[in-house]
């Protein structure tokens, strides 16, 4: 498979994955004089972490760029994070007065990235009062170490589990690399590792050994998000140049942009908004042709529009009422997918169309399906409800159906945004903290 750098220089390929350039002082400042600071504001509703948005933009425009970042960080301690790569459009951005009178929102999410990267090397958090109990983290993506940090502030110890080399999750391995880099993530979880997070890598937890975790530790918060992209079920997933989507994007992530494998003709299966980083990372590393090919029509699509709105800007072409029958190999490697046409009948039903198949070159396929549950931890913890591949933990505690054990993020909702994730963390750190100081009290009781 050839590589970018075959087709780009590391100049270009460089700029082609750059971020979106910060807000300017002036610029700033003009964007926060915008803010109408509303009561009970939408905004602040609308995002899962409950940002105080508008307290932030009011301290940004008085200058106070590190009380701005204190605001955001005490809610959200990856604001960094999530000001490059949540969909604000359809979040605080989407809930804004302003997008109403004056035909825009307020920038929230570049005025929250200028706050935060402002803050860089500025510690704002402690430990609290040393607590005696100890918790186990499985899992180092944005739901455990969010978990982490508000338990470190609560004065319990914390132990976080990570099976890979890297932490952070799908924000290291599963985001496009033109939304958030590597090392920018990486250097925001040192800061929050700093509060004094114990971080094991290359540490992984088989459900056998985490029921050693209950029997070793006070409370256990399962982080560990979902498995493989789900199989498209047809002849030829297992020739060279059919890749499942996360390891497509990790690539750009982990590697060098010039090492990265990228076909000539690619071709993107599914609709989604992993289909579209996919995509626009395809012909951002040069890919000359790239198709997303999806069963049902434009309308259906499950994409954010302001993300399918950025793969057709960088070229993206889009094949409507496309179902995959086969991936047509020669020699051992893909050199294209067959599909037939589909329509959707009175009642909505999806059909397949006789005698419509046709095939479009590619010499990469990419599956972007949505990923599977991990059903291995679902069977092998008896008691453990689960639902639809979901594990099912209290909204308000993120307590499971197993006394000391709690979870968060995408083994919860099967995909979700890093701010679910998240608010997971915070959700289940306030019950985890709840249990012991129950515990501690009842402890103290029968002394």
């Amino acid at each position: 498979m050839p590589r970018a750098g075959e087709r780009r220089s590391p100049e270009e390929l460089a700029r082609n994955f750059a971020e979106a350039p910060p807000l300017g002082p002036s610029e700033a400042l003009f964007e926060a004089s915008r803010c109408l600071y509303c009561f009970d504001a939408p905004c602040t509703r609308a995002c899962p972490t409950g940002i105080d948005v508008p307290r932030f933009i009011r301290q940004l425009l008085h200058r106070d760029e590190i009380g701005a970042a204190k605001t955001i960080l005490g809610a959200n301690i990856f604001g960094g994070s999530c000001a490059r790569a949540c969909p604000t459009e359809v979040l605080c951005e989407g809930a804004c007065v302003d997008r109403l009178l004056s035909g825009g929102p307020i920038p929230i999410g570049r005025l929250q990235r200028l706050a935060c990267d402002s803050a860089e090397g500025v510690s704002f958090f402690e430990p609290g009062p040393p607590t005696g109990k100890k918790v186990a983290i499985v899992g180092a993506g944005p739901a455990g170490l969010s978990c982490a940090h508000e338990l470190r502030r609560l004065g319990h110890d914390v132990t976080v589990f990570e099976g890979r080399s890297l932490p952070g999750g799908l924000d290291t391995h599963g985001v496009a690399a033109y939304k958030l880099s590597t090392d920018f993530v990486l250097a925001e979880i040192e800061r929050i590792c700093a509060i004094g997070i114990d971080l094991r890598l290359n540490h992984p937890v088989t459900p056998a050994g985490l029921r050693e975790l209950l029997n070793e530790f006070d409370s256990v918060f399962l982080g560990i998000g979902l498995g493989r992209t789900l199989p498209l079920g047809i002849e030829g997933e297992d020739l060279a140049g059919v890749w499942e989507s996360l390891d497509f994007i990790d690539q750009t992530r982990v590697r060098p942009f010039e090492e990265c494998e990228v076909g000539r003709e690619v071709i993107v299966i599914g609709g989604g908004n992993t289909a579209i980083d996919v995509a626009t990372a395809a012909r951002r590393l040069g890919a000359e042709k790239v198709t997303i090919a999806y069963r049902r029509d434009e309308a259906s699509m499950p994409a954010f529009a302001f993300e399918y709105d950025l793969a057709k800007g960088d070229g993206v072409r889009f094949e409507w009422f496309a179902a995959p029958l086969r991936i047509v190999g020669e020699d051992g490697a893909a050199r294209g997918v067959e599909f037939a046409r589909t329509r959707l009948d009175e009642s909505g039903q999806l059909q397949m169309i006789p005698e419509s198949n046709f095939i479009l070159p590619a010499d990469m396929v990419v599956k972007a399906l949505g990923q599977g549950p991990l059903v291995e931890w679902l069977e092998a913890l008896p008691g453990l409800e689960h639902r639809a591949g979901r594990i099912v933990a209290e909204a308000t505690t993120g307590a499971t159906s197993i006394a000391g054990l709690f979870a968060g993020g995408d083994c919860l909702r099967k995909g979700g945004e890093v701010v679910d994730a998240v608010q997971d963390g915070k959700v289940a750190a306030k019950g985890i903290d709840a249990r012991l100081k129950a515990r501690m009290g009842r402890a103290s009781d029968s002394q």
